[in-house]
């Protein structure tokens, strides 16, 4: 029926283990801070695509990020009171570095006079929107909670690029084909089968067909609510996770998350991709489910249901889920 309720198990269970993880922490760590700058050439461009490295005296201390189409980058979960350098670098341009930063914490940190000079008489060769967006991809492709369960659909760039149609179709292709889709879905059929729902026979046809249900309950809300209608309607899928700013700012970030998505061209837009993914999911089940299950009432209460599920997948995607969630070489 829809990606979240095919999730909201193993949700369950990644809860416990965080609250678990939670308990051994005997003291609070400081607040991480952030850097933000743009890189621009001697002339003040942008460089889309410049590379960024954050390192300082211990080797541990890495991170790095790729500029934007606009040639703006940030770096999120820096420690405070680590001495810090950063240095700006794109083909064609002498890299760039600053002087020794030692941040606060919860210091968002603007580093400006990033300006590169070029090195030789060789022409700049700027990455693409589109080449840095397959890198975004990549990275989110990664993303894991705990390691093990899928979060792909969130970005950690505050300035991320619109994904191509295919990208979109990538990632909704990646998230329905993996395994834990699958195990949730068998694990969902096996709580279906005790409670007699859908009304399908017992035993092990009846499994089977529970978790065709379920799995294709997911499948569809993943591939129309993910792909096809984000590419017909030129919105991006992916929840945009906030970090920053006040706990009021963040929960109401979150709980629109379901309605507010942001469209291809930068802008805001009532959330059609999502809420049309549900309908449609939802619809689609009225083929395959036994009669005494079909109905308008069945839909309607599937995609309350899958709307409740995202407002509370996204509370938890800005406060707890980043802090154990895996992320590629490229996310901040």
């Amino acid at each position: 029926m829809m990606r979240i309720r095919q999730y909201l198990c193993i949700f369950v269970l990644c809860l416990s283990a965080i609250s678990i993880s939670g308990q051994l922490i005997s003291a609070p760590e400081p607040q991480p801070a952030s850097i933000n700058g743009f890189a621009a050439d001697a002339d003040g461009d942008a460089i889309p695509g410049a590379t960024v490295s954050v390192d300082s005296t211990a080797p541990s201390e890495h991170h790095a990020a790729v500029a934007d189409q606009t040639g703006y980058f940030t770096l999120n979960g820096l420690h405070p009171s680590v001495s810090y350098h950063i240095t700006v670098s794109a083909k064609g341009f002498a890299a760039w570095t600053s002087p020794a930063v030692v941040l606060t914490p919860g210091q968002n940190e603007e580093i400006s006079g990033i300006k590169l000079s070029v090195s030789s008489v060789q022409s700049v060769n700027a990455a693409l929107p589109e080449e840095i967006a397959l890198e975004e991809v990549k990275a989110e492709e990664h993303q894991r909670v705990l390691g093990v369960i899928p979060n792909f659909y969130v970005t950690y760039d505050a300035n991320p690029v619109p994904l191509t149609t295919k990208l979109k179709y990538q990632l909704a292709f990646k998230t329905s084909t993996d395994v834990v889709v699958f195990a949730s879905s068998a694990f969902l059929a096996g709580i279906n089968q005790a409670a007699d729902t859908p009304a399908y026979v017992q035993g092990a046809k009846g499994y089977g067909q529970r978790f065709g249900a379920a799995y294709a309950d997911a499948a569809s809300d993943i591939m129309i609510g993910g792909a096809i209608l984000p590419s017909l309607l030129h919105q991006d899928p992916r929840y945009f996770y906030q970090g920053t700013g006040t706990r009021r700012s963040r929960v109401i970030h979150a709980l629109s998350s379901p309605f507010i998505t942001r469209g291809d061209n930068g802008r805001q837009e009532f959330n059609y991709s999502s809420i049309g993914g549900d309908l449609a999911s939802a619809a689609l089940t009225n083929v395959y489910y036994p009669p005494p299950d079909r109905g308008a009432g069945l839909v309607f209460s599937s995609v309350a249901l899958s709307t409740g599920g995202r407002m509370i997948n996204a509370l938890a995607q800005e406060f707890i889920l980043s802090k154990f969630t895996s992320r590629g070489k490229n996310s901040n």
